[in-house]
C-alpha cells in the first residue's frame, strides 16, 4: 500500500511520543530546502503555483528515472508553514523511487499516522493540499507516457 521508504518513515513516527514527533517534524521542516529542484535540472513535469489552500507558492517537480521510478523535488515560498515544509521533506524522502501509479494510489491516512491527529486537525487543509498536488502531478505524468 505504501512505498517502502514511506512505510519506514511512518513506522518511525509511530514509535515516537507526541513531543518527539513535534521535534522531529521541526527538524524535517528545516531540511526542506534540500529537496528543492536543482538549478539547471530538467524535470518531466513542473507545476508551480500559489493556491488559496496554501500561504505561499508551492512547486511540484517530477522527473522520471530510467527505471521508470520518480524523483520528486518540491519548491516552497518563504511563507509556507513549518508543518507543510516537514511534510514536503517526508514526501520527497518517502516517495523517492516510487512509481507514478504508487503515488497516485497512495492513501492519505499516512499523514495522521506521522504527525498525529491533533496537528492534522490544526493544519489539515494545507498538508493534504501538498499531497494532492503531488498525486495530480504524478497522474499527469503517467497519462503523458501512455
Amino acid at each position: 500500500m505504501y512505498p517502502e521508504k514511506l512505510l519506514h518513515i511512518i513506522q518511525h513516527f509511530e514509535s515516537l511520543s507526541e513531543a518527539e514527533r513535534r521535534d522531529e517534524l521541526i527538524s524535517l521542516a528545516d531540511s526542506a530546502p534540500h529537496h528543492a529542484p536543482l538549478e539547471g535540472q530538467v524535470y518531466d513535469l513542473e507545476d508551480v503555483r500559489k493556491d488559496t489552500e496554501c500561504s505561499d507558492t508551492v512547486g511540484i517537480h517530477l522527473q522520471r528515472q530510467a527505471t521508470d521510478d520518480i524523483h520528486l523535488a518540491i519548491s516552497l515560498g518563504c511563507k509556507v508553514q513549518t508543518l507543510t515544509r516537514a511534510l514536503t521533506t517526508i514526501l520527497c524522502r518517502g516517495l523517492s523511487g516510487a512509481s507514478t501509479s504508487q503515488i497516485v494510489a497512495l492513501p492519505d491516512d499516512f499523514i495522521e499516522r506521522i504527525v498525529g491527529e491533533k496537528l492534522v486537525q490544526l493544519r489539515a487543509r494545507t498538508i493534504y493540499y501538498v499531497l494532492h498536488r503531488v498525486q495530480a502531478a504524478a497522474q499527469a505524468l503517467e497519462e503523458r507516457s501512455h
